[in-house]
This record gives C-alpha cells, structure tokens and sequence, in this order.
C-alpha cells in the first residue's frame, strides 16, 4: 500500500490562466467522481488524495507547475502537523536529548516546522482541519516518548530560540544591542559577560538596524543562549558568518551542549559534525511532505544522509549518493586566461591591497578568509564595480552574482526573458530546480529560492569570467554539490573561469583548483594573496582560524578534528592542518 500526496502551490494557482485545467482532465472527475473540486468561495481547486489514482494528468496538463501528486513507497500514518487541505505535512517528530541533536535534511522539508512543533508555536493537527483539536486529543495521539515531551513542556520545561529569519529581529526591535540583550531579563553581569563572549562589545550601542548579516546573526545566537532555558533551538546559524567565526560559535555550542538540551538545524555539514552527538534525517520531497528518521549516531546519521539510504529504516530517499573525492580539487595545467595586476583601494576607515596573479582557463579560484577582510570589494574591482586607487580591472567580459541579492515585484519569467542567456539556462533551470516557481514574483521568493535564480542568472550569461560572491549562502546541502557540481561541468568544459567568495570548506573543496588567502584586521585592512595551490591555500588558511581537518575514512567528506586530540596534534605538529593521510 502507499501513500498518496497531494500539493497545491496556492501562490501561482491562478484560475484566469486556465479555467482549472486540473479538475477538467481528471480521469475520477469525468467518471462522476469529486476528487478535484472547486472550494466554496471559487478560488483554489482541491485535490481529494483518497479518490485521486495517481495518473498525473493534472501534474502534466497544469500550466503554471503548481501541483505536486508524489506515491510514497512506504506506507505512512497520519501526519503529526499538515497546514491545510493539499499543503505541506510533516511525519513524525523528533526529540531533544542530552547533548546536542542536528536535524540534517534540504531545505523545504520540515525543519523549522519540527522546532515550532516543539517549542509550541503550533500545535499538532493531524490533518483534521475542520475543527480544533482540544490537549486531551492532542495527548492520545500522540507516542509515548511524545507525551512524555509535552508534558514536560506544560510543566515548566524552559525553551529558548533561535529563529531562522533573523531579519524579522530588525523589524520588531528598533533600540540598540545592549538594550536587546537587556530586554531579556538577565543581569547587566550576565550580558556584559555574553556580550564578551561572542564578541559583541564593539557595536553593543550600535542600532539592530544598523548591523550587518554576520553582526545580527551572532546578536540573534548570544540571545538565545544567554536564556535561562532547559532546551535551546538553533535555526540554521552559519548563514552570513566567516569560517572562523562559525568554529567560534561551534565551539560555544559544544559547552552549551555539555550543560544542557541543544537542537540544531543547520546545512553546515562540518559545523553540524563538530557541534552533535546525534543527527535525525528528514527527508521527503521539497514543499510538498517530510518524513522524520530515527535518531542516529552523528558520524552514521550524516554518511546515511551523504548515502541517501537509512539503513535501519530501509529507506532510500536519494536516487544517488552525494559523493566527496578521496582527494581535493587540484591545479588545471591549462594557458593562462588573464594576468591581472596588484590592486589598491583606501576606503574610509579601510585599506585593501591585493598581489597580483593569473587566472588559467577552465580554473576555479576560491577565495577565503575572514568577514570584513575585502572579498567582497576584490571581486567588484575585478568586475569594474568598485574603483581601484591603483590597479586595473580584468578587462574582460564578466558576469557577477552579488553577497547580497535584492528582490522586487518583478515576475521570475519576466526576469530572464529580459535578459540575454546563453544555451547553459535549461541546464541551469533544470538542476537547480527553479522552473516550478517561474511564474512566481522575485519578492515571493524564499533566501534558497532567490539564491538559486540569482546563480541561474549569473550562469546562464555570456562571458569570460563567472565572479560568485557566497554562492552557498541558503542553499541546503544537496543544492550546494548540485551547484558545485554545475559550476565544475560549465568551466571545465570551456575556456571560461571564475572568482569563489564562500565559507563553506566543504564547498571550496568540491570547486576549487587554487585558493586566494586573506588575511589582515577585520574592518580595518585586508590583504589577498596571490593564487595558491590547494593544499598551501588551506594549510596557511587553516594555521590562521586555529582548525585541522581530515576526511571521513567512509564517505570521504572532509571533518574538524576535535580540538587537542590525536590527530590534531600529529597535523599541527607536521604543519599539515589540511587532510592529513599520516
């Protein structure tokens, strides 16, 4: 037996655009049966999934893309929490323990639907839409380790959160850090001693509104974890900070953990390996359902997803296994492309300068550091965007996706109809998975989906050299090898190059032929190096944010050693803080 499930995008269902195509070619509908009705007020068709048979006609037929009928092999219950007729559901749930838990899975199936269950933001339905359920039906349907959970929640267990959409904070909060942190309840003590620990002394009298991605998103953890609560939730929090800052907050994290209850939903696979002890899977399919694993072991839950088979489970959820080679990404020996020359830019309160280099054909730099080190303003000058005090542009024809991407009311069709895209956008389009919201509006758009336009966009154009600033930034895991796996196929397969800015080690690894190091003081002045080979790049790279890395004996993927271990010390002792083979 399977489960049948039934989606409707009600965002782009629009009946002016074809009279509900679905309900018209509908095999039950024409045998007399109701299974695609019109509701009552006349907007919106709804899909009945017991009487639908699955021939996905109205999947085809639709125009706009906007319905999802998915078989599931297994045979699943009643979900836990559905949103309304024909949305998304999510089955089962998954529960802290002691020490810190990573919920691990792409982006759209359930995460941050799981901790608003657990933090009681909502409350589990079980798809009856038509009435309320009282806390007596709640608490029979549930499991017993689920009762024991919400019980313990109505009894005075304290929870504490980190949103994932921080942004929301500038718009609720209009005062200054130190009276944010304030607002929380704790002691001055308490928050001066927070404030020194994450780094935040410097813009404690700075407005919410004021600071950068990176600032907001340690203000919004520090937040969370100064709470005295029993169990903390952290909703993806990498998003905007530096390597070395997010092994900072991996190591705050891990002390958290050994104190109290930690869940994490995160697309850093390093970050989430360093900080847990255990990992749930979710899996399913993007916006449509999600399906919540067993717990696991951390090394063995994240090998299972990276494999897309749970073996307890004798799930496969993955038709392939996202693959790490046994080594990194190394030198093309291909003519140089371009040469271009040292640089120079004298902001107001910082100074950049950069050695000069060559970029090969078919080559790939990464380049890492630091936050506010001028990664950002090298890729500009390079693309013409920012003026050099001395120094020139590459001189060639150029195509750049921005750190930050803005969103407007425009039509995502519209979009690229205006622009002029080479033979690479249906490739683009399609494994990058954004055809089935081209009839949506760019402001409509979640961060992942606008990432993902934006690097169709930046693709799909005509040009010498592609210049990608935090291409990662909101994509889940699968996204970034799909990107990367792109982006490898596009340059290698022609005299095109690129420019890398990212943070993610896992990614660079996956893409990079040489690497471009900065170094310098943050906000003040910044340095690039010339392009290093890979394992010079990583060592010096590494040697400054204080980690050793080696590669999972299983599944190849590159892993933080744990501070001061075996490992750690053999690699720091033979300077080899990058993949060690010893």
């Amino acid at each position: 037996m399977v489960t049948r499930v039934a989606v409707i995008d009600r965002d782009i269902c629009i009946e002016k655009r074809c009279g509900y195509v679905c309900a018209k070619v509908c095999p039950p509908n024409r045998m007399g049966e109701e299974c695609i009705v019109i509701e009552k007020d006349g907007v919106y068709p709804v899909i009945s999934e017991p009487l639908c048979i699955g021939c996905g006609l109205c999947v085809k037929k639709c125009p706009v893309q906007c319905i999802s009928i998915i078989n599931v092999a297994q045979e699943l219950e009643n979900p836990i929490y559905q949103y309304g007729i024909n949305t998304f559901r999510i089955y089962g749930l998954p529960l802290p323990v002691e020490g810190a838990v990573a919920l691990v899975g792409k982006n759209g199936i359930g995460k941050s639907c799981t901790i608003r269950l657990l933090t009681r933001q909502i409350h589990p339905n079980f798809a009856i839409f038509d009435r309320e359920l009282s806390q007596d039906e709640i608490m029979k349907r549930l499991s017993l380790e689920q009762k024991r959970y919400f019980n313990r929640t109505k009894e005075g267990l304290k929870v504490s959160v980190k949103i994932q959409q921080i942004e929301k904070i500038r718009g609720a909060f209009k005062g200054t850090v130190l009276e944010l942190l304030l607002s929380i309840l704790v002691t001055k003590e308490k928050v001066e001693q927070t404030a020194k620990t994450y780094r935040l002394k410097n813009i404690l009298n700075r407005k919410i509104d004021q600071l950068s991605g990176g600032e907001l998103q340690k203000v919004s953890i520090a937040a969370a974890a100064m709470k005295e609560a029993d169990i903390y939730y952290f909703d993806e929090i990498t998003n905007y900070l530096d390597i070395e800052e997010r092994l900072k907050i991996a190591v705050l994290m891990k002390e958290l953990s050994e104190r109290k209850m930690v869940m994490m939903a995160e697309h850093d696979l390093t970050f989430l390996d360093y900080v847990s002890n255990y990992v749930y899977v979710l899996y399913g399919n993007e916006n449509v359902y999600g399906v919540v694993s067993g717990i696991k072991n951390v090394r063995v839950g994240i090998n299972e997803y990276i494999s897309g088979y749970l073996k307890d489970e004798n799930v496969r959820f993955r038709e392939y296994e996202i693959e790490f080679s046994k080594h990194s990404e190394g030198e093309v020996k291909t003519p140089v492309k371009v040469k271009y020359s040292p640089m120079k830019r004298a902001f107001s309160e910082f100074v950049f300068t950069s050695e000069g280099g060559e970029l090969r054909k078919g080559e790939i730099l990464g380049l890492v550091g630091k936050n506010a080190l001028g990664k950002s303003a090298f890729v500009k000058m390079l693309a013409g965007l920012e003026k050099t005090d001395y120094g020139e542009q590459l001189g060639l024809k150029v195509s750049y996706k921005p750190q930050y991407i803005t969103a407007d009311d425009s039509l995502i069709s519209e979009l690229f109809q205006s622009k002029k895209l080479n033979g690479q956008f249906e490739e683009c389009k399609r494994r990058l998975d954004i055809g089935k919201f081209m009839d949506k509006k760019l402001n409509e758009l979640s961060g992942g989906e606008l990432q993902r336009v934006a690097l169709t966009l930046a693709l799909s154009q005509d040009a010498d050299v592609y210049l990608f600033d935090e291409p990662s930034a909101f994509l889940d895991i699968e996204q970034r090898f799909e990107f990367a796996g792109l982006l490898r196929k596009v340059i290698s397969e022609s005299d095109k190059s690129a420019f890398v800015v990212d943070h993610d080690i896992v990614f660079i690894d996956a893409i990079a032929n040489r690497l471009i190091v900065f170094d310098g003081e943050s906000s003040v002045k910044g340095h690039a190096s010339k392009p290093l080979n890979k394992k010079d790049g990583m060592n010096s790279f590494l040697k400054v944010t204080g980690i050793t890395m080696r590669r999972d004996k299983d599944s190849n993927r590159p892993r933080i050693n744990k501070p001061d271990s075996q490992l750690d010390s053999e690699q720091r002792a033979t300077g080899e803080y990058f993949y060690y083979d010893g």
